[in-house]
């Protein structure tokens, strides 16, 4: 799908792409735990039946399930902080000066 308009530059056109199966599935995790509602929403976005995303969101929903037990190793409560310094270095055009 592409969609064309003129502007003083001459023809601009946008492509626009529905998104991938894993993108839609993203989206729809991200809006509800419902695993049916996940399915609606992603089939939706995409333009295709339930019936052909349901297994993929039931795929998904089992991979995440054993990735969610993970736990990141550290101190309970600590706060680190980052500190981003930027040094500016400053070069000159006229370094190689010529002497009379």
């Amino acid at each position: 799908m592409s969609e064309n308009w003129n502007t003083k530059y001459g023809p601009r056109r946008v492509r626009r792409d529905p998104p991938t199966l894993d993108e839609a599935i993203f989206a729809a995790i991200g809006i509800t735990d419902d695993q049916e509602a996940q399915a609606e929403i992603a089939a939706s976005l995409m333009g295709m039946p339930v019936d052909a995303v349901t297994p993929e969101v039931k795929k998904i929903a089992r991979t995440s399930a054993r990735s969610s037990t993970r736990v990141i190793a550290g101190e309970q409560g600590a706060q680190r902080s980052v500190v981003v310094e930027r040094r500016v270095v400053r070069k000159f055009g006229n370094d190689k000066r010529t002497g009379t």
